[in-house]
């Protein structure tokens, strides 16, 4: 069955129950029973909170140009950042200990690298403005909403375009090119351009030299 036709099966299953007079369910999220499980941030509450305070202030306020600044911060509360990486002021991530950024990455503004579970990203990676790598999530069938983390790997040379979300867990491939407001729930392969919601691969990313290489050069 095509997927609009689940999904059209699927909708009118709902609504022939709602018809029915059955109760809806009840306890799908009792969130007084919601717990962070022991160690999730990887770090006190005290270490956190400091974190939080230095972020909105020393790190969010900084001139644009002082790069090394904010590196040097992200270093002292734990992450690992290469040589030259250039991370804006309105970059934000809770647990820097859990950040690891290569050598010459571009970091733009407002992104979010929500690391509940480690991120991990290559030299001359590109995170462009306001994208979300997203590590953390609930399991939504728990009635205690139980948090979870997975980790997300951005390749080297990879480049994620303006608003890109990423989901936990996933892995995009060194020299692969995510476009525009893509919503990434599953691997991107190495070299491929991946669009949409969810992103599908379209493509594969062939860099000018090897095309000029392969048809001769024209101009």
């Amino acid at each position: 069955m095509p997927a609009d036709g689940r999904e059209d099966s699927l909708l009118q299953s709902i609504e022939a129950s709602s018809r029915s007079g059955v109760p809806a369910q009840r306890g799908y999220q009792r969130m007084e029973r919601f717990r962070v499980p022991p160690g999730f941030r990887g770090r006190s509450k005290m270490i956190v909170q400091l974190w939080w305070l230095v972020q909105s202030t020393l790190f969010a306020i900084s001139p644009q140009a002082m790069y090394g600044w904010r590196a040097w911060l992200l270093r002292l509360f734990g992450a690992r950042i290469g040589r030259e990486a250039i991370i804006r002021s309105s970059v934000k991530t809770p647990y820097p200990w859990k950040l690891t950024i290569g050598d010459h990455c571009h970091i733009g503004d407002e992104v979010h690298l929500y690391t509940y579970g480690e991120i991990e990203i290559g030299d001359c990676a590109v995170i462009s403005q306001r994208s979300y790598l997203c590590t953390g999530s609930h399991d939504y069938t728990s009635p205690t909403f139980d948090i979870f983390a997975r980790k997300i790997v951005i390749g080297s040379e990879a480049w994620l375009a303006t608003d890109v979300f990423v989901a936990p867990g996933v892995t995009i491939g060194s020299g692969a090119v995510v476009g525009a407001r893509s919503s990434v729930f599953h691997d991107v392969p190495p070299a491929a351009i991946a669009v949409g919601t969810p992103a599908r691969v379209v493509g594969e990313r062939r860099m000018r030299d090897e095309f000029d290489s392969a048809h001769g050069d024209r101009r």
